[in-house]
């Protein structure tokens, strides 16, 4: 990844956009191909979340903190691949391989948020499924 420059040649000392140099090596047709996996992973990806949150939602049986849990992690899920494969697949099919400065930084933001929120998330599952091991009522 290197950076451009504003187009002018005074002096500027600001960054306007990323090039995106690992896929501009690829053929047009391994990106297509690629933005065909892709496309499908993220499509799966929300399919299998959605049933989730869909099931543990409507089935009555299923109301227990373990399930809340659960739907909370597909959710974060859904949130945690929408962050980054919509520009992943823009990415695959534009001539010009380029994300905005501001349009990284708010990208990488979202994506660390998501990531630390996971892993909380994730603690707490944890500390739940040893409380109801160890210290069963």
């Amino acid at each position: 990844m290197t950076y451009v420059t504003s187009k002018n040649l005074g002096n500027q000392s600001h960054i306007d956009e990323f090039i995106l140099l690992g896929f501009t090596n690829f053929s047009m047709k391994l990106q297509l191909f690629l933005f065909i996996i892709f496309i499908l992973i993220y499509i799966f990806t929300l399919l299998g979340n959605f049933t989730i949150i869909s099931v543990t939602t409507l089935d009555s049986l299923l109301y227990t903190p373990m399930y809340y849990f659960l739907r909370n992690l597909s959710f974060l899920e859904i949130c945690y691949i929408t962050v980054t494969l919509p520009k992943l697949l823009h990415t695959f099919v534009a001539m010009r391989k380029t994300i905005s400065f501001y349009g990284c930084c708010m990208q990488m933001y979202c994506f660390f948020t998501l990531g630390v929120t996971e892993c909380f998330l994730l603690s707490v599952m944890a500390y739940d499924r040893y409380a109801a091991i160890c210290d069963p009522l």
